[in-house]
């Protein structure tokens, strides 16, 4: 096989997935409300269960619904029926994965799981399985081919089925107002917690920082700019933000003024400029930075008086962008 063979097949691979998930999202309806309902007014975990394949992607959406606020556990079908079905309790809701929907020990373990009262979801590719027709909300993940070149080997039933699992997730942690606090405190380690974790107040400058009165010229705001790395914060007398003058800002004013180092600071500067707060998340500033091309921000306190600066090439250091 060529390089180029390879590619092409990678691309097929690529597109039936793509095309089917397309068509899953059509057809996504009123059983996934009622799913979203079911597990969202829970008062225990979701149980989630399938076999082979199904049961791997199973293991995942489990996964996910736990990182985003939703107790989940993965129940092996077989070992269920063995002991572990001691785990669960009519308060939770189990989610059951089979393409086929006629899976004999899923078919078992959701008697079971009826007999206990627990309300059921099925993830199935086919709609009038004995599966989707026996719990309270059945997701159709049916696809029209596998990208195996056989239609054999589950590849866009999978993808499908995981996709679903997703949307679940993150329509319920909507629904739930899940925040990016909340979902730090669930990944605290390495540099996601990192991220999400950082506050303003751990990377702003706090001394000696580059603040001049409105009355200033343009001699002293030019020194401060080069000094303290492109900004300078324009405060009154009692520290109260007034607005903000930039290395760009000095740039334009040089296109348009001959002498332009004895312009105040108050003819030019920015008064409404973005600002931060030291308690805020230091990845909700970098977007802002990000989303209006700002390479400083003022930070100020609730009065609005100036206590600090952040810099982009800081929270970037601080593996917070």
């Amino acid at each position: 096989m060529t390089g180029a063979e390879a590619i092409a097949l990678g691309r097929r691979v690529i597109r039936l997935e793509t095309e089917a998930l397309a068509e899953v999202e059509q057809r996504l309806g009123d059983g996934f409300a009622r799913a979203v309902d079911l597990i969202a007014t829970s008062a225990g975990r979701v149980i989630v269960a399938g076999v082979g394949k199904s049961g791997l992607i199973g293991r995942k959406i489990a996964a996910t619904l736990t990182s985003t606020g939703t107790p989940a556990t993965f129940l092996h079908p077989t070992e269920g029926l063995h002991g572990d079905l001691g785990m669960v309790t009519r308060e939770d809701v189990a989610i059951l994965l089979s393409k086929s929907g006629e899976s004999e020990e899923l078919l078992t373990l959701l008697a079971h799981l009826k007999r206990f009262g627990v309300r059921t979801i099925a993830i199935t590719g086919n709609a009038e399985s004995s599966l989707a027709r026996e719990c309270d909300a059945a997701l159709d993940a049916w696809v029209r081919e596998e990208a195996c070149p056989h239609d054999l080997a589950p590849t866009t039933s999978t993808t499908a089925a995981l996709a679903l699992g997703d949307a679940l997730a993150v329509v319920i942690l909507e629904r739930k107002g899940f925040r990016r606090e909340d979902f730090a405190r669930f990944h605290p380690g390495g540099s996601l917690g990192r991220k999400l974790l950082t506050r303003v107040r751990e990377l702003m400058e706090r001394e000696r920082l580059p603040v001049l009165p409105p009355n200033a010229t343009m001699r002293s705001a030019i020194v401060l700019l080069a000094e303290r790395r492109g900004i300078v914060v324009v405060a009154d007398a009692d520290g109260k933000l007034l607005g903000v003058f930039t290395a760009g800002d000095f740039a334009r004013l040089m296109e348009r003024e001959a002498d332009p180092f004895g312009v105040p600071l108050e003819r030019v500067m920015t008064r409404t400029p973005r600002t931060a707060q030291a308690e805020e998340l230091g990845s909700a500033v970098v977007y802002r930075m990000e989303q209006f091309g700002i390479m400083a921000m003022p930070v100020t306190d609730e009065t609005g008086s100036v206590v600090g600066v952040v810099h982009l090439h800081d929270l970037m250091r601080a593996g917070v962008a």
